[in-house]
């Protein structure tokens, strides 16, 4: 039996019109990486030793329904926080445990028996890396990249509002997604290269200039620069101090920085797992309890040390964690006064390839 031309073309209309409707209803992926894109990390590191702590792109604008596909590209977090949540979760937290330390002489530090062990907090552990999840205004926490090639994960925003997301990692790291309603006009693939290249201009312009910019005045030592946007050189400014017996150095977080730094003296150097500070070092890549003499100043607070090749028995005199966070219990500088003359090397045992030099004359 041949159906009426007329029930036919109905029928036929009845299925273009669910056509549409079930294409509409498929969301769009837009993807923000976790720190400089891969193909700009090297240009960024060997031309200006520097990176960039910013989501790129710093905005983007979905409609409600898609989905932000979150890359990571450095030691990052997505700190997505829920109503009447804290803005970030402490990067550190205490393991229960007391600091059991002793310097090269067999003598307890000043934080000895004292203060606890701290390592990551076990919040950002269990990370969100290779999953799909839906923001229903409760956190979402990408946790740490520690496991080698973290992947992608995902987060679909089924509601219109503008929603800001932090870095745990870095205090002041922060990105924005915008969603707009369902039918709303929002930027297309090309617009929003165009944005991403635009905010790459703008950091690699404050990037070059990181590494020659004047240095602060007096006795102090930046331990890595910074400028606006999150843009960091790592490396110590000035590189080389050259100072007269007796002076006191203050070295200090650079104003504008998002990072976290040590300045510490001893045998090293720290990119060598073996040496003194290398071993201290490498407990900042994930180990389960960092070496509290990494994380603590070595002298008690109130105390300028004078440093020789015998303080601690082996030239060991550490500023402890330092950043610029008001929220975290960290200082943003600490001094030492230099008392023997000579050439004393030191790094920041978070980032261990930075380095650099106080030469103390008579």
């Amino acid at each position: 039996m041949t159906m009426p031309r007329a029930v036919c073309l109905a029928a036929t209309a009845a299925v273009l019109l669910m056509l549409p409707t079930a294409a509409q209803a498929k969301s769009k992926t837009k993807t923000v990486t976790m720190g400089l894109p891969a193909a700009a990390q090297g240009e960024f590191q060997n031309k200006y030793g520097a990176d960039v702590n910013d989501f790129f792109p710093h905005k983007v604008t979905i409609r409600a329904g898609d989905k932000v596909r979150f890359r990571p590209t450095g030691f990052h977090s997505m700190d997505l926080p829920g109503k009447g949540d804290d803005p970030t979760l402490p990067l550190f937290s205490p393991t229960g445990t007391k600091a059991t330390n002793t310097d090269a002489n067999g003598a307890p530090f000043w934080f000895t028996g004292k203060l606890d062990n701290v390592g990551f907090n076990p919040a950002l552990l269990n990370g969100l890396f290779g999953k799909h999840v839906t923001y229903k205004k409760k956190r979402v926490e990408s946790g740490l990249p520690l496991a080698p090639n973290p992947k992608p994960f995902t987060v679909r925003f089924k509601k219109k509002g503008k929603f800001k997301y932090y870095c745990d990692v870095h205090p002041g790291m922060t990105g924005t997604v915008v969603v707009k309603g369902k039918k709303a006009k929002v930027p297309t693939a090309k617009q929003d290269r165009k944005r991403l290249k635009k905010q790459l201009r703008r950091d690699r312009k404050r990037a070059k200039g990181l590494a020659t910019s004047a240095p602060p005045a007096g006795n102090t030592v930046y331990v890595g620069g910074s400028t606006a946007g999150g843009v960091e050189y790592f490396g110590m400014l000035p590189g080389k101090k050259i100072v007269k017996v007796g002076t006191t150095v203050t070295f200090m977080m650079s104003p504008k920085s998002f990072e976290a730094h040590t300045a510490t003296f001893g045998p090293g150097p720290a990119e060598d797992p073996a040496s003194y500070l290398g071993g201290i070092a490498k407990t900042f890549e994930g180990a389960p309890v960092l070496d509290a003499r990494g994380v603590y100043p070595s002298e008690a607070p109130g105390t300028t040390a004078n440093l020789t090749s015998a303080l601690h028995g082996n030239g060991f005199w550490n500023s402890g964690v330092m950043d610029n966070s008001a929220a975290s219990p960290p200082a943003s500088s600490a001094a030492v006064r230099f008392t023997q003359t000579g050439t004393f090397d030191y790094y920041c045992l978070i980032h261990p390839f930075m380095h650099g030099q106080v030469e103390v004359t008579p």
